[in-house]
């Protein structure tokens, strides 16, 4: 069975969150899961999308997984924090950084 992995973790307010959400994406590749990284997805979205228009297509990506990947300081993040909420209510397998 394949597993699907979702990363979530901070990305308003901070400036290196590609470059996190990058690194996480290539060592899970590398440990044989299939990875959805909505920081480069996202990344290709208008730029007139507001923090709303992000958080419902994150949660689109994050519906086609199993798994959810809690990069370190997940905690000061809004939309981490109810990715993880959606993610508990229903069954994910939680990995925290």
């Amino acid at each position: 069975m394949i597993v699907t992995v979702y990363i979530s973790g901070a990305i308003t307010g901070t400036t290196d969150y590609m470059e996190r959400f990058n690194k996480a994406e290539n060592d899970l590749i590398f440990l044989g899961y299939e990875v959805v990284n909505p920081a480069k997805i996202n990344a290709n979205l208008p730029k007139i999308c507001t923090h709303k228009d992000y958080m419902t297509v994150s949660m689109a990506l994050l519906s086609i997984c199993d798994t959810i990947y809690m990069l370190k300081g997940y905690e000061k993040s809004k939309g981490a924090m109810e990715e993880l909420r959606y993610a508990v209510k229903n069954g994910y397998t939680i990995i925290k950084e």
